[in-house]
């Protein structure tokens, strides 16, 4: 690995929240070039516009923009800041030659005040389709369709959605670190804010936000109050008080990356309760395979990218009376036919991982790389 070579990443996810495919793939892309996050701006009232900067792992630094601008995300009356402080940030990280990587398109005003060696885009969610997204995602896509020398897509329902605008689109679904997950099966301690719950326990571990059918929960909780449901991550984009509140519902709150197997150990079925909305409709669950892991039953409304690859695994439910016959039905599987699914989970499992992933896509850059020299 050249010292001064780099990737530097716009993203609108910050390095600290929930550990998902960004923090997977740039931690083991790091051992080939040296990682940059760069996070949206964080409001400081007062604040002269200032870098802070982090290093949460070996090779990858995070930046985070302090600014008096109030303005939320990359929004465009941040682009002044970033161009002129830009510099000075890739300077003082000593890094001259560098891969361009967004997750949103509205940094590519950013990314383009840069002189990069090739440009990803990983797209790994509709973003335009969450509530509340700005205008300008669809118009920016676009532009950065046209910039970008690489397109990954999260899932096989986005590769199909995005295949066609553009000339080098790879699907890489989300995959798993399956050694981390496994050790659910292992008689892990469960954490002290679980263990006192009686079981049945069902679980789900994840954002909870538009894309999560609450009212699916509160029903499940109504249908079989003595079944346990842990509920597990931050809640964003909506209401808290919208939440239902049942004596068997247990929001646990945000819990690190670690901390997971453990919450596993103690579950009897895991939960994939997403809603059926343009917000869900290219979801790709990470989760859905960290649940593999732990071979639990899985139950989960038929999302595309669960559905389709995964059917014969994951009890499926496209209605809340539905949802929880699947839920009554993985609680009473016979041995054999847990045996069964966990055959098929080992299977899938053993076709990928986050190593095999990140390489793959480092084989890919390296020959856009190649592509774009003089001479080539």
């Amino acid at each position: 690995m050249s010292k001064d070579q780099g990737i530097v990443v716009f993203s609108h996810l910050r390095w600290d929240f929930v550990y998902q495919r960004p923090q997977h793939l740039l931690t083991r892309l790091a051992g080939w070039r040296r990682v940059l996050f760069i996070e949206e701006p964080w409001h400081t009232p007062g604040a002269d516009p200032a870098w802070e900067l982090s290093q949460p792992q070996a090779g990858v630094a995070v930046a985070r923009l302090h600014t008096p601008l109030a303005a939320p995300g990359f929004h465009d009356e941040h682009i002044g800041t970033f161009r002129e402080l830009l510099p000075e940030l890739l300077a003082g990280e000593r890094i001259s030659e560098y891969v361009a990587w967004l997750y949103t398109p509205l940094a590519l005003p950013l990314a383009q005040a840069l002189a990069p060696q090739a440009v990803v885009y990983d797209c790994m969610d509709e973003l335009s389709a969450f509530a509340h997204a700005p205008p300008a995602l669809l118009q920016r896509e676009d532009e950065l369709m046209r910039w970008a020398d690489l397109v990954f897509t999260g899932g096989p329902s986005l590769y199909r959605a995005k295949r066609d605008r553009h000339p080098s689109v790879h699907c890489f679904p989300s995959s798993v670190d399956t050694a981390h997950f496994r050790q659910a099966r292992a008689g892990m301690a469960e954490p002290p804010d679980q263990a006192e719950l009686p079981g049945p326990r069902l679980g789900f571990y994840g954002v909870i936000d538009e894309r999560v059918d609450t009212a699916l929960l509160g029903a499940l909780a109504s249908a079989h109050p003595e079944w346990q449901l842990v509920i597990i991550g931050p809640v964003v984009k909506i209401d808290p008080a919208t939440l239902p509140r049942q004596p068997n519902i247990h929001y646990l709150g945000q819990r690190s990356y670690q901390e997971l197997p453990a919450y596993l150990a103690g579950w009897d079925a895991c939960l994939l309760p997403f809603a059926r909305n343009e917000a869900t409709r290219f979801i790709s669950p990470t989760k859905t395979l960290e649940y593999m892991a732990a071979e639990l039953p899985i139950v989960s409304t038929p999302i595309a990218d669960v559905a389709e690859p995964y059917g014969e695994i994951v009890y499926l439910g496209d209605t809340a009376e539905a949802f929880i016959g699947a839920c009554e039905r993985a609680l009473a599987a016979s041995p054999d036919e847990r045996a069964e699914r966990a055959t098929k989970m080992r299977a899938v499992l053993a076709r990928t991982s986050w190593d095999t992933t990140a390489a793959a896509m480092r084989d890919l850059i390296e020959q856009a790389i190649a592509a774009k020299r003089p001479g080539a």
